[in-house]
């Protein structure tokens, strides 16, 4: 049975398809959960802290979809520009379907959805290859970790040395992310056509002479 803290986080999403947070009811949320409400305050400490946790916890299982999909592409030989493409058709997807996703990933939440909110709360245990929010995912970190995940899939250095300029593979993983980010926002007439863009940005960039 899932813990008491899963059991909220999932009853304040689902709250969130009747009405807008501000309406939402902690008291409401403990009901659905099957908890009392002195244990919604113990995990969470407020209202704000149940938002900042459950915005953090879509954010983490979405990049744990991206991770999926980039290491699924990888084991079947995809080159760089198909890892990044089905990475981008994974982000289309779940962009579409969950509010705190697209939130992440282009800062507009709208009326029903909680507020950005800075302060951090403790981070949740996670893979030691993913990074942690310590606050609030913002469209930079997520895009940040969108890329770093790419950059593994197809065995680049995440990182360059310091002071180094960023390389050819460092450079193409960060612009499909952003590619794929502006197709997010202003969607392409299929995301096989979006992937595909994607896949085609990434091959040219690579296959590109070094700039001076």
């Amino acid at each position: 049975m899932p813990a008491a803290r899963e059991l909220l986080l999932d009853a304040a999403y689902a709250a969130l398809a009747a009405r807008p947070w501000h309406a939402v009811r902690m008291v409401d949320v403990a009901a659905a959960a099957g908890v009392s409400r002195q244990t919604l305050y113990n995990e969470f400490g407020s209202k704000e802290g149940l938002a900042r946790a459950l915005v953090r916890r879509e954010a983490e299982a979405f990049l744990g979809g991206v991770e999926r999909c980039l290491a699924d592409a990888a084991a079947t030989g995809a080159d760089a520009g198909g890892c990044c493409a089905a990475a981008a058709a994974w982000t289309l997807r779940a962009a579409r379907a969950n509010p705190f996703v697209r939130a992440a990933l282009t800062g507009c939440r709208g009326e029903r959805l909680p507020a950005a909110a800075a302060p951090p709360v403790p981070a949740q245990r996670a893979p030691e290859a993913r990074r942690p929010f310590r606050g609030a995912p913002t469209p930079g970190s997520m895009a940040e970790r969108i890329r770093d995940s790419a950059l593994q899939a197809i065995g680049a250095p995440e990182r360059e040395e310091e002071g180094a300029a960023p390389g050819p593979a460092w450079r193409a993983c960060e612009a499909a992310v952003r590619l794929t980010l502006s197709y997010v926002v202003a969607p392409a007439a299929t995301d096989e056509e979006a992937a595909a863009e994607v896949a085609r940005l990434v091959r040219t960039l690579l296959a590109a002479p070094s700039a001076a």
